[in-house]
């Protein structure tokens, strides 16, 4: 709850991995910090459950602000995601570590761009440990060929699986490969919380009971009871107004537009995510004081992945139940049996049924609703490929259209390149071979052109000419501005961004708080 303070230690912009573990750490500390959130606190109950519960299909989907694409995508405009503890409320809680070579990737990847991790893998070892305690991930990566080294085990160790994953797992198995329980973040054993009871309602679902572990359940509604900590939901933040050389004041309005007010703070931690980010960056003008203010909003990048569906001659989930469970990692530095050059593709992972409400909302009447009532014969795996940094895909402004928040209107350009799309279709290929073994009649691929991994808009680097941020994830040119969402990352790795946003935003937490007398 807000108590009328206008003046803080820090204020966090952005509610999401990024700006939670800021928020939790710098409140540890003993500093005063606000938060910003243009979304609200999604209740939790059985409508949670509900087929049209889903992410899109609500009012946490917004479009009073969207976003016109003019290539890519999925739509013509595109809404944000709003809520306290941000996309992770929906998601389907897979929290992987990036392995220790995604942080020097090959040329191959970067090409001519400059992208170059200023930081690598034992930077943030201590961190994802850290990040992994804090939202209590469960899992199990010792057949994992990929696996980074790790000080300690998961805090909670991989629950049974389901019979369609034994299947899957079977078969994955008999063509040598090593399939492994997938990271989650999914409480199956602290019985003093409510227990995962393995609904077919998690992934793009709020959890009803509370059993996933998002962040409004693992971090803010323990920081709520924190009188150092205040909340303001439903407010955008519209303007960051620097002079001599720091953010001076935060312009914002609330959501219904009746109420403008500012707030001032010795530190500002911008985490509004890699579209987000960059959007008000460019709205505030900050590019023109950053040295490398002329990539911000590029390097836009979002994976290049699809879902391979087996379509099955009956139910392959005849459980009814979660499955979300196992990863194939054996093809993401490369196989012996996809051709040079593509020497870094990606990984595997399993994919639960699609919910039928969302199925029948993307598709036009009738085919939607005779589409969502076969989706019970699917069953899959979702092939995510490491894209390449391009200059040209980026998020930009429009000075002259104005939205509701009278904010340059922002528009998205983003294509794959060749090589993107090569290694897709390598790992695509790979996908049907295994849905083939577990009996699968046929395989259809479902192309995701979503932004729901977005990273690379504002990326770190030690060259001053070419990286917006420092190696600390601070903003060249301001002597006070942090961004630590997905927007820092040079290259985005062919895993979910989610814990690695986490762990570098603990790093850069403890970072600020050991230096903060030198940084002023």
């Amino acid at each position: 709850m807000v108590t009328g303070h206008k003046t803080y230690d820090a204020i966090i912009i952005g509610s999401g991995f990024g700006g939670a573990m800021m928020a939790k750490k710098l409140v540890e500390a003993g500093w005063h910090v606000a938060l910003i959130e243009r979304g609200q606190n999604v209740i939790r109950g059985s409508h949670n459950w509900d087929r049209k519960a889903s992410l899109d299909l609500t009012k946490h989907y917004d479009f009073s602000q969207p976003y016109t694409i003019d290539k890519g995508g999925n739509k013509p405009k595109m809404g944000t995601y709003e809520a306290l503890g941000g996309p992770s409320i929906f998601y389907g809680g897979v929290s992987f570590r990036f392995r220790e070579k995604d942080f020097h990737p090959p040329a191959d990847i970067t090409t001519d761009t400059g992208a170059k991790w200023p930081i690598d893998y034992n930077d943030l070892m201590v961190y994802y440990d850290e990040a992994e305690s804090i939202l209590q991930i469960s899992g199990d990566d010792s057949q994992d060929p990929t696996a980074p080294p790790r000080s300690r085990p998961y805090p909670q160790g991989a629950s049974p699986i389901a019979k369609v994953s034994e299947k899957l797992h079977t078969a994955a198995i008999q063509l040598g490969l090593n399939p492994f329980r997938m990271p989650l973040a999914i409480n199956y054993e602290d019985e003093t919380r409510n227990t995962c009871v393995r609904c077919t309602t998690c992934d793009t679902f709020a959890c009803a009971i509370g059993a996933k572990n998002d962040l409004d359940t693992m971090v803010f509604s323990k920081l709520s009871q924190n009188q150092n900590f205040e909340v303001y939901q439903n407010t955008i933040v519209t303007f960051l107004e620097y002079k001599n050389g720091r953010i001076d004041t935060i312009h914002c309005n609330d959501k219904s537009g009746s109420n403008q007010f500012s707030l001032q703070s010795k530190w500002v931690v911008l985490s509004a995510g890699a579209l987000g980010s960059p959007h008000l960056l460019l709205s505030s003008g900050l590019d023109s004081i950053n040295p490398s203010g002329k990539y911000i909003g590029r390097f836009l990048m979002r994976h290049v992945n699809a879902i391979i569906f087996g379509i099955y001659p009956s139910p392959p989930d005849k459980e009814k139940i979660f499955h979300k469970e196992l990863a194939i990692m054996d093809y993401y530095f490369g196989h012996e049996s996809i051709p040079y050059p593509l020497n870094k593709i990606g990984s595997l992972q399993q994919i639960a049924t699609p919910p039928s409400g969302l199925v029948e909302n993307e598709a036009p009447f009738p085919l939607g609703k005779i589409a969502a009532s076969g989706v019970r014969l699917l069953t899959g795996l979702l092939a995510i490929a490491e894209d390449q940094p391009q200059f040209n895909n980026r998020i930009y402004i429009n000075k002259k259209v104005k939205s509701n928040y009278s904010m340059p209107s922002p528009h998205i350009y983003s294509e794959y390149s060749n090589r993107d799309i090569a290694a897709l279709n390598a790992l695509s290929q790979k996908a049907k071979i295994i849905l083939k073994k577990t009996g699968a009649w046929t395989k259809y691929t479902h192309h995701i052109k979503t932004f729901s991994h977005t990273v690379g808009t504002v990326r770190m680097g030690d060259n001053t000419e070419s990286a917006p941020l420092d190696r600390h994830c601070q903003f060249r040119g301001l002597k006070n501005l942090f961004v630590v969402d997905g927007s820092f990352m040079p290259t985005s790795a062919a895993v979910n961004p989610s814990l690695t946003i986490s762990a570098n935003a603990l790093r850069v937490a403890d970072y600020l708080v050991q230096n903060e007398k030198n940084l002023q």
